[in-house]
Parts: C-alpha cells; structure tokens; sequence
C-alpha cells in the first residue's frame, strides 16, 4: 500500500488532520476560555483566565468547556489536514536532495499552506466561533447552535451561503501568521538543533516548543481581530454591522485600546496555542513513524 499513488497523496493530509484531532481535544478547554476571555474584552464582564474558568465551571458545569467540540474536530480534519499536508508537499517539491530548506523557502510554503487551508477551513471554524459565543448568552436569547452542521445549516438559512466565508480574510491571515511560525519555525529549528547534535524525542519536543512560541506570538493580533469580526451582529436601528472590513475593526481597536489591546488574552491564548502546536507537531511525528513501522 506504501506505493499506492492515492494513499502517498492522501497520507500527508490524512496526517494532519489526525494530528490536529488529538491535540485539539486536548487543548479545547483552554481554547473556550481564551474565547471567553477575547469576547469580554474592553466590557464589564472582563475578567482573567481563572476567573473566568470558575465561573464557567460554576454556572454551566464541565461541559461547557467542551462547547463547540464537534466544530473543533471537523475544522481540524479540514484546517489542520490541509495546512500540514500542503506544506509537506510543498517543501518535498522545493527540496534539493541532502540540502535542508532556508528561512525563506520555509516561510514561503508554511503562508500559502495556512492562507489556503484557512479559506477551505473557514466554515467550520466561523461555526466554532458562533457555538462559543452563543453559550455566553442567557439560555431565552440562544440560537439553538446543537452541533457544527445545525450552526452551519442556521448560518445559510439567515445569512446565506456566502455567511459562511464570514470573516475569511482576517482568518487567513491569521492562519498565514501561525502557520510561519509554527511550520516554518519548527522545520528551521529542527534543521539547527539537529546540526547541533539533538536527536530522537529531545529534538521532536525542542523544536516544537520554540514553533509553538512563535505561533503565539505572531498570531494573535490576527486572531484578537478575526474573533471580533466573527461575533459581530448587526445593529437593530441602524441594521449596520459595527466593523466594515478586519482592517477597519483593527483600527478601531487601536484607537479604543491601544496595542496591547490585540493581545487581550495572551498568557491565556499562548498556554491553548503552544501546547496545541507542539501536541500537533509531536503527534504528526507519531503518525509519521507509526505508517513507517506498519510500512505504509
């Protein structure tokens, strides 16, 4: 099977998106509240991590931190199955034998595999994003978001088909920052620690920590923004949406917050996405063993 052509097409992107499953239930509760944390931001109902947490807890019990699960594992199937499976095929054709790929080559592949397989993954995770943020609202306003295909099939049926690339360009560009740092900065660093000598699980878990780092850190500004422009709604007077593009809502955040306002959330945010990542990248390196050993 190992020479299949369909199985050595499929088993980049079949990686991935097992990679990404396991890291994601993983990390899904920390995601809720850094949500939770992003969508109170600038209001009175601000708070910190663990206080949002308990209160979380308190109220709405344990499942509430599994929220949106079912959106989370489809966006991973589609969104992580893409990005990782496109930039291994885009740096095998970039690759010249017994020369590792530079800073640049790599950056180049981890933005277009992250641009791409954003805009494929974009209804499943605006579906994320609704599930979570409807679970805020007292239970007499909720839209009745069960599971990612009834929040998917509600989006269509007030919005329209085109609801749901809702806040496509800010979440491209937001796969794009996390991609190069995640991707691009986990390739560079493996290539410079194993030069130094680092081998086997030490250099797997090494390098991986330093691209979840750079992941956080380039991404979320983007992710503060595409956030905001996902949960936005129309006002009932006026019928316009507070936000005209993500270029207008990271304006306005500025003007309202200042810089720091887009890392709203951050030990938070960086705790749900470096573990993420690096549970990502170690389980792929798994994945990637485990059909050597079974020699496919």
């Amino acid at each position: 099977m190992a020479d299949n052509p369909v199985w050595k097409a499929c088993k980049p992107f079949a990686t991935g998106s097992l990679s990404g499953m396991f890291a994601t239930c993983c990390i899904q509760p920390i995601d809720m509240v850094k949500v939770r944390i992003q969508l109170t931001a600038g209001t009175a109902e601000a708070a910190g991590p663990v206080t949002i947490a308990s209160t979380m807890l308190k109220n709405e019990g344990l499942s509430a931190f599994y929220t949106g699960l079912s959106a989370g594992l489809t966006r991973q199937v589609v969104y992580t199955g893409a990005r990782l499976g496109l930039f291994d095929n885009f740096t095998q054709r970039m690759k010249t034998p017994g020369k590792p790929l530079g800073v640049m080559e790599n950056g180049f592949c981890a933005l277009a595999a992250g641009g791409l397989a954003a805009l494929v993954g974009n209804p499943a995770d605006l579906a994320l994003i609704r599930m979570q943020a409807d679970s805020m609202k007292p239970a007499a306003e909720r839209a009745g978001y069960s599971n990612v295909f009834t929040t998917m099939g509600k989006i269509v049926a007030n919005e329209g088909a085109a609801g749901l690339m809702a806040g496509a360009a800010p979440t491209a560009t937001r796969a794009m920052a996390l991609n190069f740092g995640m991707l691009a900065g986990n390739a560079v660093a493996k290539d410079k620690l194993s030069a130094g000598g680092l081998t086997g699980p030490a250099l797997v878990f090494t390098s991986s920590a330093i691209a979840g780092f750079f992941a956080s850190f380039f991404s979320l500004p983007f992710d503060f923004v595409k956030t905001q422009m996902q949960k936005q709604k129309k006002d009932p007077v006026t019928g316009e949406l507070p936000y005209k593009s993500s270029l207008d809502c990271a304006t306005k955040i500025l003007a309202e917050g200042g810089p720091l306002r887009f890392y709203a959330g951050f030990p938070t945010y960086y705790v749900r996405i470096a573990p993420h990542a690096m549970l990502t990248l170690i389980a792929q390196d798994f994945i990637k063993k485990s059909w050597s050993s079974m020699g496919l």
